[in-house]
């Protein structure tokens, strides 16, 4: 462990900072999402639309899951990971050529891969290697990214991100899950890592295979799943619980529009409802269920429940619906406002996430309150507290 790492092998208290390189890649994201439907947006450079995808998943998703998994290492070399991220996003946005950017990025998911692989020597838990097998798709995406179009690696990245999360439900859906859950989601893991590869070298074959893995994944997380009963209870655990079960609904529509379609690029409402399904769907509804875990864990910030989360959520899942149904009918009549919605909802949680953090630091005696929920939320080596359902 290095001698970074802080006391007791503890990350450092800049490390929380790290998550400005994610949360640049996720407005200037959003920003790109404006320009690529020609919409007015706060920057709209025509550059930075073509880099919708990279900024998102790896910009944005990558630099949050590598923090999250360094902080959990506990050593100071794998803030690197998120730090290299948090750059290739800063690089992309700010430098008028990409390749600076997209080396860094390759460089950050090459060593998420190794912070996995020490998270694994550990405790060598399956779920772990699960994962790693998400990270490993997703240094490939970023090396291919250097040569191809994002929408050529769209399975490799649509692998990582649910098999990171797939994992991270197990774990903590554990008391719920059967005895070989582990090895029953690497054995599901191992076959949507095949599949994703076959799809994009054989993209209308292996799609089709990698939307049947999906189906059958969602399937087996949904029946397993806690969510299916706390969803009928009160307060945090009932958000939580509603959040998950509405992002295992859209990555089944995912999975069936792949199974359908094989590759989503041969059209550009299969494409737009494949991607978003599994990215705002599946993605962004599971960040929101884990925020109050994830955030106190990774930022050292306090974010209690409040009714007022349930507004970008059902923002969220509404105007993606609205997305999907004029895209699949084939209108732009209604797509523009519920893109427009999209993005709203997700800036919405992210003021109400900030705006609560805040309220709950300045109440009195908050900072003791903060200390004893942290102490009250178990961990386990190497995963994110299990307070969720």
């Amino acid at each position: 462990m290095s001698s970074s790492a802080g006391p007791a092998g503890r990350s450092p208290r800049w490390a929380p900072l790290l998550i400005a390189g994610g949360g640049l890649a996720l407005l200037s994201g959003l920003d790109a999402a404006l320009t690529l439907a020609g919409l007015p947006a706060p920057v709209g450079s025509a550059r930075l639309g073509v880099l919708h995808g990279p900024l998102m998943v790896l910009g944005f998703l990558g630099t949050v899951i590598a923090l999250e998994r360094a902080v959990a290492l506990r050593a100071g070399w794998s803030l690197l990971a998120p730090a290299l991220l948090g750059a290739g996003a800063l690089a992309l946005v700010l430098l008028p050529r990409p390749l600076l950017g997209r080396l860094l990025l390759v460089q950050g998911m090459l060593l998420l891969v190794v912070v996995y692989f020490a998270l694994w020597r550990r405790n060598g838990d399956l779920l772990v290697a699960v994962q790693a097998l998400g990270a490993v798709l997703a240094a490939a995406a970023a090396l291919l990214l250097t040569r191809v179009d994002v929408a050529a690696v769209m399975p490799l990245l649509i692998g990582f991100v649910v098999l990171t999360i797939a994992a991270e439900r197990v774990e903590l859906a554990r008391l719920a899950m059967p005895p070989i859950a582990r090895a029953t989601l690497t054995a599901h893991a191992t076959a949507l890592t095949g599949t994703a590869v076959a799809a994009v070298l054989w993209p209308s074959t292996g799609g089709r295979l990698l939307g049947v893995s999906l189906l059958l994944l969602t399937a087996w997380l949904v029946r397993h799943d806690v969510a299916r009963r706390l969803v009928r209870s009160t307060g945090l655990p009932r958000f939580a619980a509603a959040a998950l079960l509405a992002g295992y609904a859209w990555l089944a529509v995912a999975g069936l529009g792949l199974a359908l379609l094989g590759s989503p690029a041969v059209s550009v409402a299969g494409y737009d409802i494949v991607v978003h399904a599994t990215f705002l769907g599946f993605a962004m509804s599971m960040i929101l269920a884990h925020a109050p875990v994830i955030l106190p864990a990774v930022l050292r910030v306090h974010l209690p429940y409040t009714t007022l989360m349930w507004g970008p959520l059902v923002l969220l899942h509404l105007t993606l619906l609205g997305r999907v149904l004029t895209v699949a009918a084939g209108t732009t009549t209604g797509w523009y406002a519920a893109l427009v919605g999209n993005i709203a909802a997700v800036l919405l949680f992210v003021a109400v996430a900030a705006l609560t953090a805040v309220g709950a630091r300045r109440r009195p005696n908050g900072r003791a309150r903060h200390s004893r929920h942290r102490s009250s939320t178990p961990t386990t080596e190497g995963h994110e507290p299990a307070c969720l359902p």
